[in-house]
């Protein structure tokens, strides 16, 4: 595989569509105020619009949240949570997207969970461009960020014997996104 790690790529223009299966949506956040419970989503979608002024959009399953632990994936799901069943959906619409010569990326966009939308801001770096062994030209990034859970009515807490709550207010978030060019919708552009 030949590889380009110059942001070029993402300034033509073209249509990229998400790998699943070699990108990641990774959640981490404090319990019972001293240890992380970490998680991921494992049916997402998503499309990056390449150009002057490229843009990212994506959809996440709630129902597919899995924290290695089944009880509590029930009720994160539940409508002490994401209320999955009545809010099946995450999405993501980026507003802004900076693109530096040395690969850095700053992402200003909108998600939106349970119906509320909210800025969010993420950051990292752009990975490169590359043929994949099938022929397919791929890019790969990676974005970091936070929220408040608060900010989505996912608001459900317990205080603990010792003082504090179960569970933190801070929600950092980790995408590995890999993402093939569709030529299919650009052919028939």
């Amino acid at each position: 595989m030949s590889v380009s790690t110059t942001p070029e790529q993402l300034r033509v223009n073209g249509m990229w569509r998400v790998d699943p299966a070699h990108s990641s949506i990774e959640f981490r956040v404090r319990h019972l105020m001293i240890e992380s419970v970490k998680g991921r989503f494992l049916d997402f979608d998503g499309s990056i619009e390449a150009g002057q002024s490229p843009s990212i959009v994506g959809s996440i399953r709630v129902a597919s949240l899995n924290t290695h632990h089944r009880e509590r994936d029930l009720h994160l799901r539940s409508s002490d949570f994401f209320d999955a069943e009545r809010h099946p959906e995450m999405l993501f619409s980026s507003t802004r997207l900076d693109l530096a010569e040395d690969g850095s990326l700053d992402v200003a966009g909108e998600l939106t969970i349970k119906e509320i939308t909210r800025p969010v801001r993420l950051s990292g770096m752009f990975h490169g461009a590359g043929v994949g062994v099938d022929g397919s030209e791929r890019i790969a990034f990676e974005l970091r960020g936070e929220l408040n859970r608060l900010d989505y009515d996912l608001t459900w807490n317990r205080l603990i014997e010792t003082g504090g709550i179960m569970v933190g207010n801070t929600v950092e978030l980790a995408l590995d996104v890999a993402a093939v060019r569709d030529v299919a919708v650009e052919r028939a552009a």
